[in-house]
């Protein structure tokens, strides 16, 4: 019998991942709001094009998943700015927030 560790490899590195994603939402709501909500975009989007054109499927799966924690924290940060709002993160007293109530 043979033991496969692709699977689980691919699984703890989303675990990771997306355990690195969390306080990045965090960090970049405080420091500078949504602005730069189209940085993840971008790096989605080419993360996800290289998954497609790398023959590794190890690789190309952890890739596949960075990339689609990318385009998933975009909804994040804006969810971010809302639990700011509600009081439930703090709020940057050194930035200029643009926050509708």
């Amino acid at each position: 019998m043979q033991i496969y560790f692709t699977g689980i490899i691919i699984a703890i590195s989303t675990f990771l991942i997306i355990g690195v994603f969390h306080p990045v939402v965090i960090k970049v709501e405080y420091y500078s709001g949504t602005r730069y909500w189209w940085v993840f975009l971008l790096l989605g989007l080419l993360s996800i094009g290289a998954a497609m054109l790398i023959a590794n499927p190890l690789l190309s799966a952890v890739i596949g998943v960075f990339g689609a924690s990318s385009l998933w924290t975009i909804g994040e940060l804006f969810s971010q700015r809302k639990r700011v709002l509600k009081g439930w993160f703090p709020m940057n007293p050194k930035r200029k927030h643009e926050y509708e109530a």
